[in-house]
């Protein structure tokens, strides 16, 4: 285990991007706790605008806090799916955006295509997709779950063939029938060809899925997402998902406009991150294009990035 000071700075063609503080980087070689191995699955960036990403938030405060985005003013946002490796389990959470997009839609959200496919993405890491045992969908944003299906020909088949997928009831009922406001979210051929083949699983409320993995569910977003909380008996990790996407959104009023109700949002945070702070648990950001994930450290009443952890060498 070694002790990094560094000063993160992205670059593309166009744009610098510089994070505005300086950053504390625990690395491990690999997260191993007891029979539990964990690892972030990059599938590359994509864009959104700032101040959709921000809400009411000023610029002028969350571009110090995140990143002052390019000239369209998008900031780059990370698609990180986890893997869960214990037993004789593979468990995927969340796809990314995948690679059955056209060249509009990747040129609007800026969407790495060169990474995007989760599939090659395993691959670097030994995995094949018939390793794949269960895949948890958080929610069903195209940004969450595009990778869960793919293009086999000219039909569109579930990207795992041996796996389960599973999302919570009220949060399908919801993508079916979404609100004017989410609708250009939900992209149906992402999970319906998983009810066609008979391997979407629906899960109820707050439970533990598996042993050590729990679900946690929260509204503010959108309805029934469901976070993951793994406990290894060592250390404890919450895969918060859009509760907060990014470390500058852990502060209780950084929401996105996204948010269907943000003032749940709020809530769930004020009620959530106290509990994970007092367990010490490592929160993991599936699109903080700079931190992938961290434990909490308290900044006056809100809760900030304290100790960086870098999941993968």
């Amino acid at each position: 285990m070694s002790l990094l000071q560094t000063i993160l700075i992205h670059k593309n063609n166009k744009t610098q991007f510089k994070t505005s503080k300086l950053i504390y980087i625990i690395q491990y070689k690999k997260m191993k706790s007891g029979n539990y191995n964990i690892k972030m699955i990059d599938t590359g960036n994509f864009y959104l605008d700032g101040g959709a990403m921000f809400g009411v938030v000023p610029k002028a405060l969350w571009q110090k806090k995140y990143n002052s985005g390019d000239e369209l003013n998008r900031i780059p946002l990370a698609a990180r799916p986890m893997l869960i490796e214990y037993d004789s389990k593979k468990i995927l959470i969340d796809t990314g955006n995948g690679n059955k997009r056209d060249e509009k839609f990747c040129k609007i959200y800026g969407i790495d295509y060169g990474k995007s496919n989760i599939l090659m993405a395993l691959d670097s890491h030994g995995i094949k997709p018939e390793d794949i045992s269960d895949v948890i969908l958080t929610h069903l944003h195209f940004d969450h779950t595009g990778g869960s299906t793919k293009y086999e020909g000219e039909k569109i088949v579930p990207t795992f063939p041996n796996a389960r997928y599973y999302v919570q009831e009220e949060h399908f009922k919801w993508a079916m029938n979404p609100t004017d406001k989410d609708r250009a979210s939900f992209i149906k051929d992402d999970y319906l060809p998983l009810m066609e083949e008979g391997i979407l699983r629906f899960t109820h409320g707050r439970q533990e899925l598996f042993e050590g993995i729990s679900l946690i569910p929260v509204d503010g977003h959108t309805k029934s997402l469901q976070m993951v909380y793994i406990d290894t008996g060592s250390d404890s990790f919450l895969y918060i998902s859009d509760l907060a996407p990014t470390s500058a959104h852990l502060a209780y009023t950084y929401g996105l406009a996204y948010d269907n109700f943000p003032l749940t949002t709020i809530d769930e945070k004020k009620s959530i991150l106290p509990e994970m702070y007092e367990k010490n648990t490592i929160v993991c950001f599936e699109h903080d294009a700079f931190i992938s994930a961290c434990r909490l450290a308290e900044s006056g009443k809100n809760f900030v990035s304290g100790e960086i952890i870098n999941i993968n060498s």
